[in-house]
């Protein structure tokens, strides 16, 4: 079969991806700065990042169904039109000299309910461009894409902000967006329709959908666990590294090897073929214990440092493998919706980290919250081992949309 990038639908999917990932790495950067120098004040952050992310919550489930009810091109289109107007406008606003808080805290709040409705649209964009036999080399370009942009983007955007002024930054994000927006413009993507029903049916045949596969849901909450050790972790994890382990330094290499591990995760995943996809994956993010375990006891840095690496090794890993499985074995016309309940469940669990970790730390110190964390997220990824659906769990042989189940095979998956 040819290489998924010689298909022109494909291709230019990849490109408009690769540009809006792109865009969006160096956003983080610029924001924090912008809003820190405009209010000087750690709580207009949370405030604005808070309005990005509650829209973004409360309207994925609406978004999955949406980007099943319509094809995937057209919804994703559409929103990366309106990201692009929010983007453009903050940059406008900052670049002006003189931003209103309110006013970016608005665009933000747009920007995260667009993204509500693009990211369901993310694996029927892939289903609808690819054929069934190239979703595993489709997904593992895109993770390498994702981890590569999360490696080279802080540093972009941190340049962007020290040469020009973070409404730049805004600006290109924006313009990412348009480019976008155009290359899905002239490309074709399969479509299944389904029934017009009422909303409240549509959601609960999602949901039907998520119920129904034992290594599904259970995966899901593995998922969840992880996220949430991952909030606790970047919210007391550079205070350990500043105080206990030698300093800044300490916090830049260990997020820095931690990219790198990301992206030699996904390249990993593009060529390794086990033989019980969902099982590997779920084991390979249960590393993850190891950096919350050693901060939480203050082990030497190079040694925490090298374990947060191979930890991200194991998330990189496992995008590209998860998403392949559930694009194979979720029936095409409900994939959009399944794929929102995930992200609905991953993201939810990152606000109550962010939440209970500095209570926690306050009471008791940051060591129990850490071991907590580790202790939560190695019971729930390595207890999925004891779900049969996830050891029998094979390379679908079906093609996306044919069957709802997984077919035991010799190969693996990736997502």
């Amino acid at each position: 079969m040819p290489h998924p990038l010689r298909t022109r639908s494909f291709r230019l999917l990849f490109a408009g991806r690769t540009l809006s990932l792109l865009g969006d790495a160096v956003i983080p950067v610029a924001l924090t700065l912008a809003v820190i120098k405009a209010t000087g004040s750690a709580g207009a952050l949370a405030l604005v990042l808070g309005c990005a992310m509650v829209p973004k919550l409360l309207l994925l489930p609406f978004g999955g169904v949406i980007g099943d009810r319509f094809n995937a091109r057209t919804v994703a289109l559409t929103t990366d039109l309106v990201r692009c107007a929010a983007q453009l406008f903050v940059g406008y606003e900052l670049l002006g000299g003189d931003p209103e808080l309110w006013q970016i805290a608005v665009a933000e709040a747009v920007g995260g309910a667009a993204s509500a409705f693009a990211m369901p649209t993310a694996s029927p964009l892939i289903t609808g461009t690819v054929e069934a036999g190239n979703l595993q080399r489709a997904n593992a370009l895109l993770g390498v894409v994702n981890s590569a942009t999360r490696l080279g983007g802080p540093a972009l955007g941190g340049l962007l902000v020290a040469t020009a002024g973070p409404g730049w930054a805004f600006v290109l994000d924006g313009a990412s967006f348009a480019v976008s927006a155009a290359l899905l413009s002239v490309i074709r993507v399969r479509h299944v329709p389904i029934a017009r029903r009422s909303l409240v049916a549509d959601l609960r045949e999602g949901w039907s959908e998520v119920r129904s596969r034992d290594w599904y849901w259970t995966s899901l909450v593995a998922h969840s666990a992880w996220n949430g050790a991952a909030a606790v972790l970047m919210t007391l994890g550079p205070a350990v590294a500043v105080h206990e382990l030698g300093g800044q330094g300490v916090w830049v290499a260990f997020l820095q090897t931690g990219a790198v591990g990301l992206l030699l995760g996904s390249l990993l995943a593009g060529r390794a073929r086990p033989r019980r996809p969902v099982l590997v994956a779920n084991l390979g993010l249960a590393t993850y214990v190891l950096p919350l375990g050693l901060l939480a006891l203050s082990a030497p840095a190079p040694v925490t440092i090298a374990a947060y690496g191979i930890a991200q090794a194991g998330l990189g890993f496992l995008s590209p493998v998860w998403g392949t499985a559930v694009q194979s074995a979720v029936p095409a016309h409900a994939l959009a919706r399944v794929t929102s309940y995930d992200w609905l469940l991953s993201l939810g669990a990152m606000p109550l980290g962010y939440a209970l970790a500095p209570l926690a730390a306050e009471a008791w110190g940051p060591e129990v919250p850490l071991t907590a964390a580790a202790f939560t997220v190695g019971a729930a990824c390595l207890g999925t081992a004891l779900v049969p659906g996830v050891r029998r769990f094979g390379q679908p042989s079906a093609a996306p949309g044919d069957t709802g189940r997984s077919k035991k095979v010799s190969s693996e998956t990736v997502a």
